[in-house]
């Protein structure tokens, strides 16, 4: 007999948005559940903000190596398991984070950012020159791969392929082909860390393919890995969010109202600031995290044993009402907001700083640009327990009047 809550395992729900409701009882009634063991691995279910923000911030109790994400026990643990940053035990991800994160200085977010303002004022002008646009493939997912592209200093020639494999990689219709465009980028990077390590640059690829750890170089392999995380996560949840923010944005007028108004009256930097964390909240975007318990630890009045997986469910972590108040409101001045959206503990987005960057800065541009964006169609939800979102956005845009 099957559980209500098992419907959060139902990608087809997903279909019509995220499940709150479900989620809601859930965290009322047992934020700590367990499931039993199916399609998927047994495991438990987090829906408090408190619980979830314990697991996410100890690394020590809480492991990340076999897997962030829930996988169907037919396909076994996650390939990059203690390879890639996300999934590397304390020592291993101290070692590649440093790395990354020192690539993310000032300097070169300040070059990102002129290149992301370039970019988001041509794709903007675009869509509104051609007075249809579909929000999600035209603008949302082009301009964080245009970005990632210009970090990762991948040619401009290849660049189109890039963007077609990534939006495949997440949106294609079937799995053999959401599977295809994962082979197609990880094969171009295998051959892209080969010429890196032969003749290295000042870009974020060269910089993975001279990391050291225990005294010798990363396995081509595992560079290759990590580009391809960097590349696929650091598109697609600023992809997801940028356009559920919009989708939401038309459904709370008054709030696309306020936005814009604050902009034009010269308030751009903190109401931006505080907008783009509401919408990261609200679109929550990465579903859920996973990890492994390392050893037995009592969690919500729960005993969790040794090996044991915990699902935290970011959906429900950001909606928590003992954290947010009227959670179920959109609100693009909810101050103070710690969501969770982007994690916490160690393994905090690298790329937040960034994310952040690419929201805003095409939030500004419609808003110079943009007189009207009304639906042209029906949104498509993808329908995954892993990422929450849309597949498409249907958009009608008039100019803005000068």
């Amino acid at each position: 007999m099957t559980h209500p809550a098992d419907d959060i395992l139902d990608g087809a729900v997903y279909r019509t948005g995220v499940p709150y409701e479900t989620f809601r009882r859930m965290r009322e009634q047992q934020p700590v559940r367990w499931h039993e063991p199916g399609v998927f691995p047994g495991f438990w279910s987090l829906t408090g903000y408190d619980e979830i923000r314990e697991v996410l911030r100890d690394a020590g109790t809480f492991s990340s190596t076999a897997g962030i994400l829930l996988r169907p026990l037919a396909q076994g643990d996650d390939p990059g398991g203690d390879r890639t940053l996300a999934l590397s035990a304390p020592a291993r991800h101290a070692a590649l984070r440093g790395a990354i994160a020192d690539w993310f200085v000032p300097r070169n977010l300040r070059r990102l950012g002129r290149f992301l303002d370039d970019a988001a004022r041509s794709a903007v002008g675009a869509a509104v020159a051609a007075g249809r646009v579909d929000f999600v493939t035209d603008i949302a997912a082009r301009l964080p791969v245009d970005v990632v592209c210009a970090f990762l200093a991948i040619p401009d020639a290849d660049r189109p392929e890039i963007v077609d494999w990534t939006t495949d990689a997440f949106c294609a219709g079937t799995a053999e082909e959401r599977s295809l465009a994962h082979l197609q980028i990880l094969e171009y990077f295998g051959a892209l860390v080969e010429e890196r390590r032969a003749r290295p640059g000042d870009d974020l690829v060269s910089v993975l393919a001279r990391v050291r750890y225990e005294g010798a170089l990363l396995p081509p392999e595992d560079v290759v890995l990590n580009c391809d995380n960097l590349l696929v996560g650091g598109t697609e949840n600023v992809r997801l969010a940028m356009s559920g923010g919009m989708l939401t944005m038309l459904e709370h007028p008054d709030q696309w109202s306020m936005l814009r108004d604050d902009v034009d009256g010269g308030e751009s930097d903190g109401t931006l600031g505080t907008a783009v964390d509401e919408i990261l909240r609200w679109t929550s975007s990465a579903t859920h995290l996973m990890r492994r318990a390392v050893h037995d630890v009592t969690l919500g009045g729960q005993r969790i044993r040794a090996g044991d997986r915990v699902v935290c469910w970011l959906v429900a972590a950001n909606r928590d009402p003992a954290h947010f108040a009227d959670p179920d409101r959109f609100d693009l001045r909810r101050t103070p907001n710690r969501h969770l959206a982007l994690g916490a503990g160690s393994h905090y987005c690298v790329g937040s700083r960034l994310a952040r960057l690419e929201i805003s800065t095409v939030l500004r541009e419609f808003i110079a640009q943009v007189g009207e964006a009304v639906p042209d169609g029906s949104p498509e939800f993808l329908d995954s327990i892993v990422v929450n979102g849309l597949r498409r956005l249907p958009l009608k845009l008039t100019p803005r009047a000068v």
